[in-house]
């Protein structure tokens, strides 16, 4: 992150959460993030978060899908969106001057969309031709499918995307979206931020006259507590996809957002497969012994529950032996523990990643709303980086022990 940073906080009487940090950046990147995914949705409307991001930008009760694009797009700007499994984030990068038009058209959309059948079946076409593309990419489909696998019997076990039949279904009349925003787009999910060169005092002030009519109803947590109690039936599946290679990915349960061992285990996975070439997979797998192009380790907290995998794809003949190679690493994280020099080399890697990934504005800002969802602020890298710099070389091992147990593990592989 650029020098001379502040972030300050505010909340509207009615629950939204604003967080804004001022930089000396001219560009800004301003967004509502909302705590509304496909964890909400029941199994027949399956999509719906993901249909709603797509949708509100072909039309509001003011302005039509091409004025939408030509309002963002003629000052210079983009606009864009995004869906995952617990969060809706909508955000735009303008200049700084343009934040007052650009939340006002953020607003117009998450409150007054028109759903308009002749534009959403468009869009709806645009989604299935996304599925589709999805389909044909084992490397990023591999991960809904493992997900399907770990969290079976609950609603993070549905695909992000939905399906050809319930987007049928959910397109059908445009009051069934409309009604389902009502029901989780609601002040207590929402986040309105802002990153960069602009006065707090503005920002705080835009957001109450966007949004501050809205009516509180219930807390957050509450919301998010009705989806919990998962129950996985099964700890190993087989896809025949007859793709050129392998493609397989081993993982298990790990710690939600917010947990004690949460930064520990993002340390760990760092350290294990994280996105560097000197992990200790890739430096296994592929530099010791060219068995995969790629091999990667992931770490996903979520609000109340989390998950980590390893993904490698490799030729046939080499699968039970690249399984093998993954196996013995995570057996000795849990065997034998660092070193403190190893671990020391451990965080200088990993601080210098955090600072390079700081001064991206794009990913600060959307992390930056995201902690502010879930813990209320949003501290800036170095006071992260303080927090795992505390990590000790038996916390690393005995988190391993943990979460690298047998007992744990799920996988899953494309044949």
């Amino acid at each position: 992150m650029q020098e001379n940073t502040q972030t300050f906080y505010h909340i509207l009487p009615n629950g939204i959460k604003i967080v804004h940090r001022r930089t000396p950046s001219p560009v800004a990147y301003i967004g509502v993030t909302v705590g509304a995914g496909t964890r909400d949705e029941a199994p027949e409307e399956n999509g719906m978060a993901h249909y709603i991001e797509h949708c509100v930008f072909k039309g509001t009760a003011h302005h039509s899908a091409r004025q939408i694009i030509h309002a963002i797009e003629g000052i210079g700007g983009e606009i864009n969106a995004y869906t995952t499994k617990e969060e809706t984030t909508f955000y735009a990068a303008i200049l700084a001057e343009h934040v007052q038009l650009t939340l006002h058209l953020i607003a117009e959309m998450l409150l007054q969309p028109t759903f308009k059948k002749e534009e959403t079946d468009k869009e709806r076409m645009v989604i299935l031709d996304e599925i589709e593309s999805y389909n044909d990419s084992p490397s990023e489909l591999i991960y809904d499918d493992f997900e399907s696998l770990v969290f079976a019997g609950s609603s993070l076990a549905m695909p992000i995307l939905g399906t050809k039949k319930t987007l049928r279904h959910i397109s059908s009349k445009p009051d069934y979206p409309l009604k389902w925003m009502q029901t989780h787009y609601r002040p207590e999910r929402m986040v309105i931020f802002c990153q960069g060169d602009v006065k707090p005092e503005k920002i705080f002030r835009l957001a109450e006259k966007e949004f501050g009519h809205l009516t509180a109803t219930r807390s957050y947590s509450e919301a998010v507590i009705q989806q919990s109690g998962l129950s996985a039936r099964e700890h190993e599946r087989s896809f025949r996809k007859h793709t050129h290679q392998v493609h397989s990915m081993l993982g298990g349960k790990a710690y939600p957002l917010g947990h004690e061992n949460q930064l520990a285990m993002f340390l760990l996975n760092n350290i294990l497969g994280g996105g560097s070439l000197n992990s200790r997979l890739n430096l296994s797998l592929r530099e010791a012994k060219g068995l995969v192009y790629t091999v990667e380790s992931t770490y996903t907290p979520l609000s109340d529950t989390g998950y980590w995998c390893v993904y490698w794809a490799c030729d046939p003949e080499d699968y039970e032996q690249s399984l093998g190679l993954v196996h013995k690493e995570l057996d000795l994280l849990c065997e034998r523990p660092l070193s403190e020099a190893a671990l020391q080399k451990a965080l200088v890697q990993l601080r210098g990643q955090l600072a390079i990934s700081a001064q991206n504005q794009e990913n600060s800002a959307l992390a930056m709303a995201k902690s502010m969802l879930y813990r209320g602020s949003a501290p800036e890298w170095q006071e992260t980086m303080q927090k795992i710099e505390r990590t000790t070389v038996q916390q690393i091992q005995n988190v391993a022990k943990e979460i690298f147990n047998p007992s744990n593990f799920y996988i899953l592989t494309y044949e």
